[in-house]
């Protein structure tokens, strides 16, 4: 089941603002919506997520961390960010 997320965001911020134009993507099995024209490197800040931290795949192919910044965040696109957790 997909639920697409709707917020409250500041101008800038990267996220489409309900009601407005946008690409709608999946992250993570969530529907959302975000400005035109990002690549994954600034979805990941949009999304608040450390690059150093995750491992992107866009449409069930592993990204490289390289392509990032040349890899347009396009309609329809569904991805899965995974976080790496430390410990011990």
């Amino acid at each position: 089941m997909r639920h697409e997320r709707e917020c409250q965001t500041p101008p800038g911020s990267g996220v489409a603002a309900a009601g407005t134009e946008g690409v709608q993507i999946v992250v993570n099995g969530e529907l959302r919506r975000v400005l035109p024209g990002l690549d994954v490197r600034q979805l990941l800040a949009v999304l608040e997520l450390d690059p150093e931290r995750v491992a992107v795949e866009m449409n069930r192919a592993i990204l490289r961390r390289p392509a990032w910044s040349g890899t347009p965040v396009v309609d329809g696109a569904n991805f899965e960010i995974v976080q790496f957790v430390g410990g011990g």
